[in-house]
């Protein structure tokens, strides 16, 4: 229950629920790292400046030390503890994109939504859309590659899925085109042998009703079915 100087919270981070009790004052930043725990989010100027604090609102980058935590309420938060698994992290491995690796998490999460925004056009526009993310280490380069071989995997992932989706309708397309003229082929061949056999079975009784009458025989003469 709160007190005075609390308020209750609803935060939705990575997918699971948290109610909690905190300040109207606290940061979305300090609700993460000393209410839930979630370290990964790291704190650097505190003032909006470095983006090591960067999360995802409803898949949208922001600062969590210039958000309060009620001001998240109803809004979906990822954390770099939320975000694996992600191309952008086995990039940043590739093209060692990190060297103290304090400012990574915020890095990764501004990557993932660059690559997601679609500013991946250049390295000059992959710099610009990156630049509210400091490094201190000065590893600007290999974030740049990063971000470019991420954008790539998103691309031929993005591909993959357009290829297989229309594979998979062509199949579709073909195997109802066999199958329909499979069941034409079979009705047709149905409907040819019934056919026969109707008029074969017709022309034979046709010529058995007649023998005795149209040949003269005994009972040539005769109603058929009185004495005589």
């Amino acid at each position: 229950m709160s007190d005075a100087t609390t308020m209750p919270v609803t935060l939705t981070v990575n997918g699971t629920e948290h109610r909690i009790e905190v300040e109207p004052r606290v940061t979305l930043l300090d609700a993460l790292r000393e209410v839930l725990g979630l370290t990964g989010t790291k704190k650097g100027c505190d003032r909006g400046e470095c983006g090591a604090c960067t999360v995802h609102a409803d898949g949208r980058r922001i600062n969590a030390c210039m958000t309060l935590a009620v001001m998240a309420e109803g809004t979906a938060i990822t954390t770099i503890e939320g975000l694996a698994p992600h191309p952008a992290q086995q990039a940043f491995i590739d093209n060692d994109g990190f060297q103290c690796g304090y400012c990574t998490p915020g890095q990764l999460m501004s990557a993932a939504a660059c690559v997601a925004e679609g500013h991946t056009g250049s390295d000059a526009e992959i710099r610009e859309w990156m630049s509210g993310n400091i490094c201190r280490c000065g590893a600007y380069a290999q974030i740049v590659a990063a971000v470019r071989q991420t954008a790539r995997a998103a691309e031929g992932g993005a591909q993959g899925a357009t290829s297989s989706a229309t594979s998979s309708a062509t199949s579709s397309a073909t195997s109802s085109a066999t199958s329909s003229a499979t069941s034409s082929a079979t009705s047709s061949a149905t409907s040819s042998a019934t056919s026969s056999a109707t008029s074969g079975a017709t022309s034979g009784a046709a010529r058995g009703a007649t023998p005795h009458a149209a040949l003269g025989g005994p009972g040539a003469g005769r109603e058929v079915g009185l004495d005589a």
